[in-house]
């Protein structure tokens, strides 16, 4: 939940989280407990990641119980690889980056009938029309070329604090799950996950244009569902 919470401020804001940047301090305190065998340190994070890990798994498996033994599959790979993390991403990214490769590979062994670059591709394609034109900046705008031409209003200023409400966050939540399945991939990765562009592009194996065109998409259809919320909020 709290994921989808810093989504909603990203989806009013319009601007970055600088959490995703590689590892501090409190993470390399982490990493050495791991080294070190201590089963307090791993236990946090199977604790913390597992939902998102088992979240983000279903999407390339065909069951939840597939998934979830991908997921196993996955920390053992980490324990079994730690010495070998060189800090070149955070902690995080690289045991999601395990468990895509891992999904993928147990998807296809369960015969999915549709690889991932095929539905991205499909997803990407076409006439998109889930928010107006308009309602964008122009591309040679001098200082935010395809940024939003007004905001949302911001969270707040709505009454009872709109976007921190339980009845909000599970509203983006449904967003983000009725996406397509490409859209949803890259959303969760790209701004639940923090992962940056490249990094998803080579996860999921489809071209940057795809990658970026899918989560402009996505994005687009959740601050839709978001804005319209937040306008009949009394």
């Amino acid at each position: 939940m709290r994921a989808v919470r810093r989504y909603a401020r990203r989806a009013l804001t319009d601007r970055d989280d600088s959490s995703t940047q590689h590892a501090d301090e409190a993470e390399r305190r982490l990493l050495a407990r791991l080294r070190a065998g201590d089963e307090g340190a791993f236990m946090e994070i199977v604790d913390a990641w597992g939902p998102s890990m088992l979240r983000l798994a279903r999407q390339f498996t065909p069951s939840t119980a597939v998934a979830e033994e991908v997921v196993q599959e996955t920390w053992l790979a980490v324990l079994s690889g730690l010495d070998g993390f060189e800090g070149r991403s955070s902690l995080k990214t690289w045991v999601l980056r395990i468990l895509v490769n891992r999904a993928k590979t147990r998807g296809t062994r369960e015969r999915r009938t549709v690889p991932f670059a095929a539905l991205a591709s499909e997803e990407s394609s076409g006439e998109f029309d889930a928010v107006a034109a308009d309602r964008f900046l122009s591309a040679d705008h001098a200082q935010w070329p395809h940024h939003w031409a007004a905001p949302l209003p911001r969270w707040e200023a709505q009454p009872a604090g709109a976007v921190e409400s339980a009845e909000t966050l599970a509203l983006i939540h449904a967003a983000i799950e009725d996406l397509p399945p490409a859209q949803r991939t890259v959303i969760l990765l790209r701004d639940i996950e923090g992962w940056e562009g490249p990094q998803v592009s080579n996860a999921l194996e489809i071209t940057e244009t795809n990658q970026r065109v899918l989560l402009h998409r996505a994005r687009s259809k959740v601050r839709a569902a978001l804005e319209e919320h937040l306008a009949s909020a009394p």
